[in-house]
């Protein structure tokens, strides 16, 4: 098949015959030349995107549709190459115009040489174009470029050269058509982005807690809701504390001297000793008494 490739003027326009299209970006690499990305926005009749999913670029690659897609880079001969491929036939009617713009990484597009875009049929995609366009920025400053855009014309698409530029890269180019861009994003593409937010306080560590007192052996009760008692000690009022109960301590241990009670005093006082302290001893004897006083 003979393709007759039109090379085309700023404004120029030229009908396209395939139905589907691959619109390649190529420009020739060096030292100090930026990165380039080639991108697609889908536009309704109002001029803008119908949502943020009609913008096809390198951190969303292909339309939900999938009849526009980003297809990878490419080195070739005369230099690299981005492409956008679009299915123009199958494309929803609601879509009027597809936008191929170009966005530089670094630096403005004074510094990419040799810039054009080349329409090609996708059918045939290692033939001749269809169409040619060199694109030459106005200020030098742009690091957003539209090159070109496919629209519909009757029944038919065409295929105009564009060449406006923008000085506020791929994120100006895409907000001016609708898109929505977050405080994040907008961050990333300013030329002096904002710093770091400062890091959070350090949070101080909780004051130290005392060791938790073991609490005193429970005591089993009756039936089946019993509940354990735990045993307190009772308050001296300024007497030193009282040995703990026998059963606890395992000993009895005198206290000034006095026989411990069974149970621990009251107030600080002693308590009266047990009954069986008293009692006789059957084992005691009395000594062997000696020479009695008699009075004379």
């Amino acid at each position: 098949m003979t393709v007759m490739t039109h090379t085309m003027l700023k404004g120029s326009n030229v009908p396209v015959d395939a139905t589907a299209v691959r619109a390649v970006l190529r420009w020739t690499p060096g030292a100090g030349v930026p990165d380039v990305d080639a991108s697609a926005l889908l536009l309704g009749a109002s001029g803008r995107v119908r949502s943020d999913e009609d913008f096809v670029f390198y951190n969303q690659p292909r339309h939900p549709s999938g009849l526009v897609r980003r297809l990878p880079k490419r080195s070739v001969p005369e230099g690299l190459t981005d492409t956008v491929e679009a299915d123009l036939g199958a494309l929803d009617a609601s879509v009027d115009q597809v936008v191929i713009a170009a966005s530089s990484d670094g630096a403005a597009f004074e510094q990419v040489a040799d810039l054009r875009i080349l329409l090609f049929d996708a059918a045939f995609a290692d033939g001749e174009p269809l169409a040619v366009f060199d694109v030459r920025p106005e200020t030098g400053e742009e690091t957003a470029i539209i090159c070109g855009e496919l629209y519909r014309r009757g029944e038919g698409w065409k295929f105009r050269a564009v060449g406006q530029g923008y000085p506020s890269g791929l994120i100006g180019l895409a907000t001016a058509f609708g898109i929505s861009v977050d405080d994040s994003e907008a961050a990333d593409g300013a030329q002096d982005p904002a710093g770091p937010g400062p890091l959070p306080a350090a949070v101080p560590p909780p004051p130290a807690v005392p060791p938790e007192i073991p609490p005193a052996p429970a005591t089993a009760g009756t039936g089946s809701d019993a509940q354990a008692t735990v045993h307190h000690q009772q308050p001296s009022y300024g007497y030193p504390p009282p040995p703990p109960h026998p059963a606890a301590a395992g000993a009895h241990q005198p206290a000034y001297g006095y026989p411990q009670p069974a149970e621990p005093p009251a107030y600080g006082y002693p308590q009266p000793a047990a009954a069986a302290a008293h009692a006789p001893d059957p084992h005691f004897v009395l000594p062997p008494q000696g020479p009695q006083f008699i009075r004379s």
